[in-house]
């Protein structure tokens, strides 16, 4: 029993030797203490802790850079230019970096440690991406696993951006959940209606961010937004618009439709085609007819993959009902918001019927 007693003493001991090593480690040569983060040279220069990821550095000093998952490197759309300071590409970048980017010193600025001073560049209007505290004036179940929230800014305060843009939403600690985190998500509201921002939110399974909306959010709850970001809008030109969406890829097609109203733009055709598999996954209709009925340029297009019957709208995969609709496309441009796999089949059908790739735009779910 003697010597059962003296191993265990001998391997606990052993094992708190490790832990003391290695947080002498830690604090010896992972403590990098205070860097410099050069942006656009010289515009602004930021004195911080070393240590963590470019992104988490940058958003602590109130410089938000687009992340549509909060950082876990899985979106690719936290971009920036790394001129000196950091080291070689990862392989986890390496996926959403073509070869002009790479070329570039384009990186990833969730994967990227702010190890010692840095000088990056980023787009000018990055810059003036604010955060807004918010509260929730109006919760609306849309469909059975789809939210319409319309965020109330600050009195006083009003946002400006593109229809089609998006915003990060900011979830607090909840449950097991123990840091906040964030997610994008597209504007549904006109730009006109610059006091608030609506945002359509579909139930992601386990989605810490939807979890957090579904489940903890209720009108009057305030929440924190951060953006807008984007390089989702409508393009300045005479060519009819095609407008493929489903699920809660409405959202910035709604903000487009709504801004061509208050903008006037009335001499370009635009027709909006929405898919989904159920009559219970479709909403907005009564709002969309109600457009079309009032704007003679405008069309909404609803359609189901299911096999349920007596709705009135029309059947098939929304690729197939599109491919119906068209001939040759010779002079329009086409606007997609969904899955990866939807927004591949949509802009192989319209390609494949002439439409140049450079004017089918999308914004594509992570």
């Amino acid at each position: 029993m003697t010597e059962v007693f003296t191993s265990v003493f001998i391997l606990t001991s052993i094992s708190l030797v490790l832990v003391l090593l290695l947080l002498i480690a830690e604090y010896f040569f992972a403590n990098y203490g205070e860097c410099t983060i050069d942006i656009n040279k010289g515009e602004r220069v930021l004195k911080v802790q070393g240590g963590n990821s470019l992104l988490r550095t940058l958003s602590e000093t109130k410089l938000f850079l687009p992340s549509g998952c909060g950082g876990r490197g899985s979106c690719g759309t936290c971009k920036c230019k790394v001129v000196s300071g950091v080291g070689q590409v990862l392989p986890t970048e390496i996926p959403y970096l073509n070869p002009t980017e790479l070329k570039e010193n384009v990186r990833l600025a969730c994967q990227v440690k702010v190890k010692q001073n840095v000088q990056i560049e980023v787009p000018e209007e990055l810059l003036s991406v604010k955060e807004f505290e918010t509260v929730i004036e109006k919760y609306v179940p849309l469909t059975h696993d789809i939210r319409g929230l319309r965020f109330k800014l600050p009195e006083g305060e009003t946002v400006k951006f593109k229809a089609g843009q998006f915003v990060n939403l900011v979830s607090e600690p909840y449950g097991d959940v123990t840091e906040s985190t964030s997610r994008a998500y597209s504007i549904s509201s006109a730009p006109s209606d610059n006091k608030a921002l609506e945002l359509i939110i579909r139930l992601v399974p386990n989605g810490i961010v939807t979890t957090y909306v579904f489940e903890h959010l209720k009108e009057g709850a305030k929440a924190k937004l951060i953006g807008p970001y984007g390089e989702f809008f409508l393009r300045d030109s005479d060519r009819e618009i095609i407008c493929i969406a489903g699920g809660s890829g409405l959202a910035p097609i709604r903000s487009i439709v709504l801004d061509m109203i208050d903008r006037g733009i009335s001499n370009r055709k635009c027709t909006f085609f929405f898919g989904a598999v159920n009559v219970r996954d479709v909403y907005y209709v009564d709002e969309f007819k109600a457009l079309e009925a009032k704007h003679p340029w405008f069309k909404f297009v609803p359609a189901l993959s299911g096999k349920e019957e007596g709705h009135g709208f029309e059947r098939g995969l929304i690729t197939d009902v599109v491919a119906r609709h068209y001939g040759t496309l010779d002079n329009h441009e086409a606007y997609l918001c969904g899955s990866p796999g939807m927004i591949g089949a949509c802009v192989k059908v319209l390609t494949g019927k002439g439409l140049p790739e450079n004017r089918v735009f999308y914004d594509k779910f992570s």
